[in-house]
């Protein structure tokens, strides 16, 4: 698969999972004691500097182990990931909290956003091709240690209202032809500030408004349970900014 022998995809594999449950860089050490890979620490360790060599993983400043890159997070999104299935019951509450709000494009997409933010406890955020951009949930991130860094936080709240950034995000994506555009780091948020944030974002579109919804966040965030939510509630907007003509 791509560039990986199979040894260093379930070393990659339990990296991530490591890491995404932590938060913290992760070594050889704590993978041969909790994760049983069959394989000694110092064989670990040398893969652990092939998959850094091949740009999967990189070096933590702070600590002796590796964190996931942005190339390490895309291949396990894209090959490595099992999506959660969400329930019927999730999807009636994401239609039932919107429903009352649909006739009115600014009191639906206000709306979603704070829902968005309520259900996977992350910032959401709705930018549209009239340049409305609307957010909520700030205090969420707050409750992840990377946010508790002052710099990346004012950066990111500073981001927030610059309507053009995420203009540019909007023209982007609608030139993709994939549904699910991911934001992992520097060098997708073009600023070494946001190298630990990602954004998972959906699109709709109606006969007069399209936009892009989403969640922002830590990069090890839960993909698997985040991308089903984002990828069903762009689907229900597209359905209701259609079907009510806007």
């Amino acid at each position: 698969m791509e560039d990986l022998t199979q040894r260093q995809i379930d070393i990659l594999k339990v990296i991530i999972h490591e890491y995404t449950e932590t938060g913290m860089a992760v070594g050889s050490e704590i993978l041969e004691k909790k994760y049983k890979l069959g394989v000694s620490p110092a064989t670990i360790r040398n893969e652990m500097v092939e998959l850094a060599k091949k740009g999967y993983l990189k070096k933590n400043h702070f600590s002796s182990g590796r964190v996931p890159s942005a190339k390490g997070f895309r291949f396990y999104i894209k090959h490595l990931m099992k999506q959660k299935e969400m329930s019927t019951t999730d999807e009636v509450s994401y239609k039932n909290s919107v429903w009352d709000e649909r006739k009115e494009a600014h009191r639906l997409l206000s709306q979603a956003t704070k829902v968005l933010s309520q259900k996977t406890g992350l910032l959401s955020l709705v930018t549209t091709n009239l340049g409305d951009v609307y957010y909520s949930g700030m205090a969420n991130l707050l409750n992840e240690p990377e946010f508790l860094d002052l710099n990346l936080s004012r950066s990111l709240f500073g981001r927030l209202d610059e309507v053009t950034f995420w203009e540019k995000i909007l023209n982007d994506m609608f030139s993709l032809e994939d549904e699910i555009y991911y934001m992992l780091g520097e060098e997708d948020f073009h600023d070494s500030a946001f190298d630990c944030c990602a954004s998972v974002f959906g699109e709709f579109e109606g006969p007069k408004i399209k936009g892009i919804i989403g969640v922002i966040g830590p990069k090890r965030m839960s993909y698997d349970d985040v991308i089903p939510q984002v990828r069903y509630f762009s689907g229900l907007l597209s359905e209701m900014v259609k079907e009510q003509a806007l």
